[in-house]
């Protein structure tokens, strides 16, 4: 039997059906290499780029994988000018429709776990990976530079829009944006190695753990007692249990479903 055709990008799905949006491009496997931006602020960001880098593995992220990705990736290009000067520090910005761009230490600790899912330990690499909320795009990004394809769906179609002409600069072929309920995930895109979420809700939703891979790692923020939202990672064993581990304390916006 055929594989369903995987989306392009950019893709757009809905609550009724799927399908590849205009303009698509081919969903290809290789990475791209993001460059600085070579004139303004953007040739300054390199060298605050990569003191956001020492920062980081001062404070204890060890994949140099997650390290050079971190650094690869022009964060001002995904926050309002207005901001742009505090793009590298370590705090969340607003981006809008009350959302946020999460602070560089969780992206790069939230994908540093991933890297320690089984699957990639057998694979030596992170195949497909799903990300649940995509919003400025910043995390697709960084996503793009250490997986083999990102799939990253988005329910509120002002930051899926924005993600697009966010991410479309940096021509990354491995990127797949979809707008659609993130609480559904996207089986066609799955089985995935890992699935990383940026909204935190009071249990995780039944079609997360169904779409990741055998082996695979789930990591995603989550309401625990006296409603503390904690960082909680599930790994899918190879007889389709599952194991779960409470990591320590965050604040994301709140996981909901639908699209708006």
């Amino acid at each position: 039997m055929n594989q369903p055709r995987r989306p392009g990008f950019p893709a757009r799905i809905d609550s009724l059906s799927t399908g590849p949006g205009a303009g698509a491009r081919g969903a290809g496997s290789a990475r791209s290499t993001v460059a600085p931006t070579a004139t303004g602020w953007g040739m300054d960001s390199a060298a605050v780029r990569m003191r956001m880098v020492q920062r980081l593995a001062a404070e204890g992220i060890q994949s140099p994988l997650v390290l050079q990705a971190m650094g690869q990736v022009p964060r001002h290009q995904f926050v309002d000018s207005a901001l742009v000067v505090q793009a590298y520090e370590d705090t969340s910005l607003p981006i809008g429709l009350q959302q946020t761009i999460s602070k560089p230490s969780v992206v790069a600790r939230m994908i540093e776990l991933l890297l320690g899912a089984a699957c990639v330990q057998q694979h030596g690499g992170l195949g497909r990976v799903l990300e649940v909320g995509t919003g400025c795009g910043y995390q697709a990004a960084v996503l793009a530079q250490v997986a083999r394809e990102v799939y990253s769906i988005e329910r509120l179609r002002g930051l899926h829009e924005k993600a697009q002409a966010n991410l479309r600069p940096l021509g990354l072929d491995n990127v797949h944006l979809l707008f659609g309920d993130g609480m559904l995930g996207y089986p066609r895109g799955g089985p995935y190695a890992a699935i990383i979420a940026a909204a935190g809700g009071e249990s995780l939703p039944p079609a997360w753990p169904q779409q990741l891979a055998p082996g695979g790692r789930l990591v995603a923020p989550m309401v625990a007692e006296r409603g503390q939202q904690m960082l909680l990672v599930l790994d899918k064993n190879t007889d389709g249990s599952c194991t779960q581990t409470i990591l320590e304390a965050v604040h994301f916006v709140p996981l909901k479903s639908g699209i708006a």
